[in-house]
């Protein structure tokens, strides 16, 4: 196994961009696991782990280590190929006229529905949280990025933290939507946990998201303002990187509460307590606007299609989808 490998090929960001595959490298970057175990521990079917599985191998991102006999049958061990991965050079020159897009950036279920809708574009969306996500903007791995960012100072969403990192550049800003965020709870709230403060309760047991990603910014804000230490919530520092991931980590019991979108957890049928709403935008250079890829997806994300899919979803607000922002 490779310490660190980068993340070269359109194809191999095309396999990273499912947030399936996604966890199941995650957890073979840990330690090594056969699909059984690896079903058990996303709460999947074993064929469900063996497709996502055999699209990691092909792309060379994961690999079979060893193989071993239990109760007559085989069961082989897999690994991811390094122990970290970096995006590196991976987007050709001008790869928007392909109508092509590659979104790294903040996880949003709406924006994963719109990718796999279109079909006069290919839009492969890579979560990583939103500061990741301009970091690899500003670095030319994406053409463009999600983020959900508020600035403590101005309350402002977004634009302070793209003046910032894109400074002197003509950067624009599209609404996706305003979103709804909260505690997601397991189902009838058994723990009976109210809000925040609850978090640091011996009883319960808390799950995070990444370092980076709008909703851990915003909730560290919320902890410092209540005087709230992280040492006191268990479970803080275990992380995931999808709203996703943290409800289907309170549905199996895994994780008592965590923060995250209405519409996951309506998806898993859990209890929420909403906190906050948020506005989720889309970044790009401005100068980029006119070029095929991102007019079909400015076609899409305006069309009343979208709308009704968002909002049907729960927690989505798109009265303000397709507004813009521009940095000059």
């Amino acid at each position: 196994m490779q310490p660190i490998e980068k993340v070269h090929s359109l194809n191999q960001i095309k396999i990273l961009a499912d947030a399936r595959r996604l966890a199941i490298l995650r957890r073979l970057m840990d330690r090594p696991a056969t699909q059984t175990q690896l079903g058990q521990a996303l709460g999947e079917h074993p064929a469900w782990i063996r497709y996502h599985l055999k699209q990691l191998e092909q792309a060379g991102l994961v690999e079979m280590v060893s193989a071993q006999i239990s109760g007559g049958y085989v069961e082989k061990y897999y690994q991811s190929t390094a122990r970290a991965f970096i995006l590196q050079q991976a987007i050709l020159p001008e790869p928007a006229r392909r109508d092509a897009l590659v979104l790294i950036g903040s996880d949003d279920i709406a924006l994963g529905r719109l990718a796999q809708d279109q079909a006069e574009m290919e839009l492969l969306v890579l979560p990583v949280g939103s500061l990741d996500g301009l970091i690899a903007l500003r670095q030319g791995l994406a053409h463009l990025s999600s983020c959900h960012l508020l600035d403590s100072q101005s309350g402002e969403y977004n634009l302070p933290y793209v003046r910032h990192l894109f400074p002197g550049r003509f950067m624009k800003l599209v609404t996706l939507a305003h979103r709804e965020q909260g505690l997601m709870l397991a189902p009838g709230n058994p723990r009976r946990i109210r809000g925040l403060p609850d978090l640091a309760r011996n009883d319960v047991t808390f799950i995070n998201r990444n370092p980076g990603s709008g909703t851990r910014l915003w909730l560290d804000l919320q902890l410092d303002r209540l005087g709230l230490a992280h040492e006191f919530i268990r479970g803080y520092t275990r992380e995931a990187r999808t709203h996703t991931e943290i409800a289907q980590a309170i549905a199996q019991e895994q994780a008592d509460a965590g923060l995250g979108l209405a519409a996951a957890a309506r998806q898993l049928g859990l209890d929420f307590i909403p906190l906050f709403q948020e506005r989720f935008d889309l970044v790009m250079a401005a100068e980029n606007i006119q070029e095929p890829g991102y007019r079909y997806l400015m076609e899409a994300l305006n069309s009343g299609a979208f709308r009704r899919m968002a909002e049907s979803l729960g927690g989505y607000n798109t009265t303000h989808t397709g507004e813009e922002f521009t940095t000059k």
